[in-house]
């Protein structure tokens, strides 16, 4: 499989190198090449990503470990079909971060596919997509790993965000007057996560989404992007919250983490996870501020006797602040504040506050990027963490 993907790949760069020489060839950033069908009936836009990262660990002033990384490697595949009110986005991941987690539920197999999702406009403001894709949860987690702020996403979303999942979503939006905008999502999903071919094991997930735009769209759906490339000329705000309910969840952290596996099947409780997310961009500045908070009807997994088997729901909150300017040269100061508390009495884990100082330089806005950052993670009676990354980040 990974044999073929590779030749699928090098056939890709091959195709696109023929065409450069016949046509005009795509921008910097905008993908590889753009096919429409002769009729104009569909359109393939084929593009390319890739993150190369360092990073080092120091706990407790003592080196801990260092690393090199292909972070993330990635194909990507968007158009319509037939109609343009039909649109399509298909995304692979190819390092071994993005396909780690092969178990018996996806039938031991990597896990190649991010993102195979169909978009249907039937009506005026109205969307319907089905397929596996990102849930209307965090705001964070759904901006693209491409487009961040600083190397990488925070605790927050690492500890509560909910991710891809297979089923169903359905978008609207409406304006209440001629700036302010108005945004609601449903979803109902497998509740599971992404790539499960055995399931559906519990019950299913429901999730809704209402954002708030009092001062109109940002440029270029920027409030789903780090930083304030545009440089925004008026004040722009985005205002959000997620109400997430996972019925008789097997996993203990809603739809990520861990099966909760007892003596006789799958340990069942009803998870519900709640965001509130805000994003502010004005003239270079930014700010990004997210609230998390999860529960459990019953967070203890039982065996049939009643005893505990050592898995728990990792119920608890999280809060995330963030913001940057951007200069005029393109470069970058960013921080963040997040703090992490896990309900000690049911998971054992003690709060965690990370603080982290970030620089970037865009070279070609999000598309060619470096970016580097310095974190001190705080663990109250714990082992304090110093964490440097830099990051090379390049998309075609």
């Amino acid at each position: 499989m990974r044999l073929k993907i590779t030749l699928v790949a090098i056939s890709l760069f091959a195709i696109n190198a023929l065409y450069a020489q016949e046509s005009n060839a795509p921008k910097f950033g905008k993908g590889l090449f753009n096919l429409v069908g002769k009729d104009s009936t569909w359109t393939m836009k084929i593009g390319t990503r890739m993150q190369f990262l360092a990073i080092s660990n120091w706990e407790d002033g003592e080196s801990n470990e260092s690393n090199f990384l292909v972070r993330r490697a990635r194909l990507k595949f968007d158009g319509y079909a037939f109609t343009p009110k039909l649109k399509y986005k298909l995304e692979l991941g190819l390092s071994n971060r993005d396909i780690s987690g092969a178990s018996p539920f996806t039938s031991n197999a990597p896990r190649y596919i991010l993102d195979a999702v169909m978009k249907w406009n039937f009506a005026p403001n109205f969307e319907l997509w089905f397929g596996q894709t990102k849930l209307p949860g965090n705001r964070e987690r759904v901006v693209s790993s491409g487009n961040l702020q600083q190397v990488d996403r925070s605790l927050l979303n690492s500890r509560f965000n909910i991710d891809r999942d297979l089923g169903v979503q359905l978008r609207h939006h409406f304006n209440l007057s001629d700036t302010f905008v108005v945004r609601e999502m449903l979803s109902i999903s497998q509740g599971e996560g992404r790539n499960v071919t055995t399931g559906n094991l519990g019950g299913h997930q429901y999730t809704g989404r209402i954002e708030l735009l009092p001062f109109g769209n940002f440029s270029s759906k920027g409030d789903y992007k780090g930083s304030d490339l545009k440089r925004e000329k008026t004040p722009k705000l985005a205002l959000a919250a997620t109400y997430d309910f996972n019925n008789n969840a097997v996993k203990n952290r809603s739809n990520q983490g861990s099966y909760m596996v007892t003596d006789t099947g799958f340990y069942e409780t009803n998870i519900n996870t709640i965001f509130i997310d805000a994003m502010f961009k004005y003239q270079g500045f930014s700010f990004m501020a997210e609230y998390a908070d999860r529960d459990a009807k019953d967070p203890f997994a039982k065996n049939s006797d009643g005893s505990l088997t050592g898995d728990e729901v990792q119920v608890g909150k999280g809060l995330n602040l963030q913001t940057g300017y951007l200069l005029k040269s393109n470069w970058e100061i960013s921080g963040r504040y997040t703090n992490i508390e896990l309900d000690r009495a049911i998971t054992g884990k003690n709060p965690e506050s990370q603080y982290t100082l970030g620089l970037s330089r865009y070279l070609a806005g999000h598309k060619l990027k470096v970016q580097t950052d310095i974190s001190h993670l705080e663990v109250e009676n714990g082992n304090n963490e110093l964490m440097w990354r830099l990051q090379f980040d390049i998309h075609f």
